[in-house]
Parts: structure tokens; sequence; C-alpha cells
């Protein structure tokens, strides 16, 4: 028998307590500042108040907590979709929970509806943190790979701004794909957050696949560009398609020749 919840069933209301929060704070501030040497620019792009949805590209598991600590050194608590086996861990989930943070339910009919939960959250002033690849890229390069559609439907459903940010050095903390952090000697990640995203040309168009694909194309060329400054590079004129890619390797496969479905245009299921 599914255990799914149905988009029918009544979603439990986003919160958070003051106090577990305070505990995550004092408990996890410290331990960021000591091991990573952090230089942060633009955190003034943040706004103090009301919803708002950052939207940082992902290179590593260790993207969390320094975006984490950014964002809360700019005056916001973070707010992060995260995947729902962390909310399976004794001690950790219940934690989770109550700090406010959003579990991912992938694989699921009622995945997509995580989006309603950060929409409350955003309805109720928080600042939500999407990653819009999903994961951490696959590019070689490590620049932003194409990326879903999610952050770009909750930012047209909900009407608050998108805060473009980009982070290099996590990678040298932290290698996707290695469970062995390089903490020592210390490493210096930098961080910064730019203007808002104008997406006033798909407002209301959060129903239509061609405007979200394009308001997600919007939202990470300005993270690409942003990334691009810190790195001292021009980003590539088109982002690194995993699903392209693995088409091109596959055995008997055309030169040039595409996947069956365009990349980025998924169902509401596969937003996220």
């Amino acid at each position: 028998m599914s255990t799914s919840v149905s988009a029918s069933q009544p979603r439990r209301p986003w919160g958070y307590s003051r106090f577990w929060r305070l505990v995550s704070v004092i408990v996890l501030r410290p331990s960021l500042r000591l091991l990573i040497r952090n230089r942060w620019l633009g955190q003034s792009n943040i706004p103090k108040s009301g919803g708002v949805i950052l939207a940082p590209n992902h290179m590593s598991y260790a993207d969390w907590g320094t975006d984490a600590l950014f964002i809360y050194e700019a005056g916001r608590y973070p707010v992060f979709l995260i995947k729902s086996g962390a909310f399976d861990i004794k001690g950790i989930g219940p934690f989770l929970h109550k700090a406010g943070q959003l579990p991912v339910y992938r694989g699921r009919a009622d995945a997509a509806l995580v989006l309603k939960d950060a929409e409350q959250a955003l309805n109720k002033g928080a600042c939500v943190i999407i990653y819009p690849e999903s994961t951490a890229t696959r590019d070689p390069d490590l620049w932003p790979m194409v990326a879903k559609t999610g952050v770009a439907r909750l930012a047209l459903t909900s009407g608050v701004p998108v805060i473009p940010v980009a982070r290099w050095g996590t990678q040298h903390v932290l290698p996707y794909g290695s469970k062995k952090p390089h903490l020592f000697p210390r490493k210096t990640v930098t961080t910064i957050a730019g203007p808002p995203v104008d997406l006033s040309a798909w407002a209301g168009k959060q129903n239509s696949a061609r405007a979200l694909r394009e308001a997600t194309t919007a939202i990470m060329s300005d993270v690409a560009g942003l990334l691009g400054q810190l790195r001292g590079e021009e980003p590539p004129a088109a982002p690194f398609d995993p699903a392209a890619a693995a088409v091109a390797k596959a055995p008997g496969s055309a030169p040039g020749q595409a996947p069956d479905k365009a990349p980025g245009v998924e169902t509401e299921k596969r937003a996220l």
C-alpha cells in the first residue's frame, strides 16, 4: 500500500521553532566560520525581510554550509529544500522539521507538493533556498548545468524576488563524489549575491512550459554570470546538458543527435 500523500489530503502548516533555530546557530555558526575562510560579496542584494528565493549554483555537498552562513550573516535564516532521506535520520529529522526545513520526496506522485509548502513558507516571509540544478553540476568545468524549472514555477506562482547566488571554492573542500572533506590547509570559499532576476516578461505564466523554461534560463544566466565574475572567466554560451551528453556517448548514436525530450521541460513531478 502506498503511503504517498495525495494532493487532496491536508498538508502540515509550515512553521518553525525559534528555540531550535537558535540552537542551530549556536552549534553550526562557529564551526562553519572556523573550518572555512569565507569571502562574501553582494549581501546587500538580499532583502532583510519578506519572502524571497535564493538560487545558488551547486558543485559540492559542502555548498549548504557555506550558503547557510552567507545567508545568515546577511540577516536571514535559510530554509532549504532537502532530500527526504535526511528527515528519516534519528535526531536529525525532527530538528530539520523544527527549524522549518522542507523535505523533497523525489520519485513519488506527491514530489512537487514541496513547491506548495515552499510557497506557504514564502507567504509567511521565509527566505527559501533552491538549487535549480537539483544536484551537483556534472559539467566537467563546474559551470552550472541545465536546470529544472521548479525555481521558476515557485517564483512566478508566489511573485517573490529571485536572488541569483554563485559560489566558488567548495569543490576544494569536498569534491563531488567524495566523502572525505579536505579541511586543511584551510580553504577559501567566495560567495556573491546579485540583484533580483528580472522575470517580468513571464509574470502570471507559471502554467506555460515554455515560460518556465525561459524564466529558468534567465535565472541561470544570472547565476552563471556571477560565477564568471568570481572565476574571472566567461561562462559557456549554453549550459552543459547531461541528457544530451549521455545520448552523444551512447553506442550507435549519430553525431549531434538530441534526446527524445527537450532538456528541462519536465512534468511538475520532475521540476525539482
